[in-house]
């Protein structure tokens, strides 16, 4: 079993940036990820990381955002940079066994965090 906490969101203006944390409790090996849900927008994978440092990232965040994990203290991060109004959206972390390919597909994970809202303003 894992419980993922993410923190870290709140409001900023556009082009400013942003630092998630999540922090991951219990057996972690798993693939971690990033998820965001804008109002009125299916949850959407935005980036990933496996427990071999790989790194997987979507189009609309690849050159503004950068996942990392420390792995001694089991926290997942997601440093946002250059947020634009479009990244509004209630921001989810995940963790599973997943396969690569589907690393940023919703349904292949098994954990989730609570989410944490990020606001930006134009």
């Amino acid at each position: 079993q894992v419980q993922l906490v993410e923190s870290g969101g709140g409001s900023v203006e556009a082009g400013g940036s942003l630092r998630l944390s999540c922090v991951a409790s219990g057996h972690n090996s798993y693939t971690m990820a990033w998820f965001r849900q804008a109002p009125g927008k299916e949850r959407a994978g935005i980036a990933a990381i496996n427990g071999y440092g790989s790194l997987k990232y979507a189009d609309v965040v690849v050159g503004r955002f950068t996942i990392s994990k420390d792995n001694a203290n089991d926290i997942l991060y997601l440093q946002m940079n250059s947020l634009k109004p479009e990244d509004t959206a209630i921001y989810y972390c995940a963790a599973g066994w997943v396969s690569w390919t589907s690393a940023l597909v919703e349904s292949t994970y098994t954990y989730w965090g609570q989410g944490t809202q990020v606001t930006v303003s134009s």
